[in-house]
């Protein structure tokens, strides 16, 4: 069993190039990495590894080896450790504790956003929590540090980011409130920043709503309609006082839609497939039933969240409707949840796959 303890901004300021990081941006980083141990005798990484992570050694010695053969000892605390532990990737050697040592290790995407907004000056944490901390909102910077290690605001680009956050309107919200209703027209995309919602979808046969999710700080919602300029396909209530963060329809289309989005055409669909990939019906089981690709996997769009967990993260899915409409929408939450997922340019049509027809 690895243990863990939370890593401090003290320690943080002694590694390169986190020293570089504003002290707000680095206090942000500290409550979501972990400082871990490992025993004497184990790897903590092989030659050929590919996980993309950025480590450090803290404390301790490790033995590293190339071809079988020791190039270095490296000891915490020295020079030598201030630096990324050998961050080629695919590793080229092969890094083993000879005593108990503490490392540091952390996504290399993260990393790298985290630097590229601090370096660019469209990042600050603290401007964002010291606002919602004035106004009353509490736990200001938990909601964005969990925006921060998303798969999917890692593909939005900084300039986009210092706008999505300028753009940002505060909401109060008291138990029992509907924020958006089933059958409306969309109008925002909302961030819970404290406080907990539940979704339901009403049926012909059930009036009071089948649950679909229950989301708390830092989860999102109200994209589908947005995206595929449709109706609200379900209700949202909170079930506890809280605050939201929203961004009307246009900013969060330009700023956060269009970055995230992969739009794939026929040839490039069919390659996915080839490689491994899935087709994903988002289109209603009638609808499936009656024309579809052969072998693809169907989940309505209004389900998607309650069933990710049928998907695997590990292989891509292009995912189609009839137009593209209902098909981003269902990428975009994928993607958001950090699934590599591709949109099918034109729909079903344009496939170019076989297709299976109802008898």
């Amino acid at each position: 069993m690895v243990e863990e303890r939370e890593a401090s901004v003290q320690l943080l300021k002694t590694l390169a190039p986190l020293d570089g990081l504003k002290r707000d941006n680095l206090a942000a980083l500290a409550k979501k990495v972990s400082i871990r141990k490992l025993s004497a005798g184990r790897n903590l990484f092989k030659e050929g590894d590919t996980d993309k992570r950025t480590i450090w050694l803290v404390t301790g010695m490790l033995e590293v080896s190339e071809a079988g053969r020791t190039i270095a000892m490296i000891r915490g605390g020295t020079r030598e450790a201030r630096t990324p532990l050998y961050p080629q990737i695919p590793r080229k050697v092969t890094a083993r504790a000879t005593e108990e040592i503490s490392y540091l290790a952390i996504d290399s995407e993260l990393l790298d956003v985290m630097i590229t907004w601090d370096q660019t000056g469209t990042y600050e944490v603290s401007e964002l929590q010291a606002q919602l901390e004035r106004e009353g909102a509490g736990g200001g910077d938990d909601w964005m540090t969990t925006l921060l290690q998303t798969k999917a605001f890692h593909r939005i680009p900084p300039a986009n980011i210092q706008a999505i956050f300028m753009r940002l309107e505060r909401r109060p919200c008291k138990t029992g409130d509907v924020i958006i209703k089933q059958g409306d027209d969309g109008d925002y995309f909302y961030i819970i920043v404290s406080g907990k919602c539940i979704v339901t979808r009403e049926t012909p046969l059930n009036r009071d709503g089948i649950k679909l999710a229950e989301l708390g700080v830092g989860d999102t919602f109200g994209e589908e309609a947005l995206i595929a300029e449709a109706k609200r396909n379900a209700t949202v209530t909170m079930t506890t006082d809280g605050v939201l963060m929203r961004l009307n329809k246009q900013d969060f289309r330009e700023l956060m839609n269009e970055p995230l989005l992969q739009w794939v055409g026929n040839d490039q669909a069919r390659e996915i497939i080839a490689k491994g990939g899935r087709w994903l019906d988002v289109r209603l089981p009638s609808e499936h039933q009656n024309l579809s690709i052969e072998g693809s996997l169907n989940i309505p769009l209004y389900f998607i969240r309650l069933k990710l967990s049928a998907l695997d993260r590990n292989i891509p899915y292009v995912v189609y409707c009839d137009t593209g409409r209902r098909s981003s929408a269902a990428a975009y939450i994928l993607v958001e949840r950090g699934f590599d997922a591709y949109v099918l340019t034109g729909g079903l049509t344009n496939s170019g796959a076989t297709l299976r027809r109802s008898a």
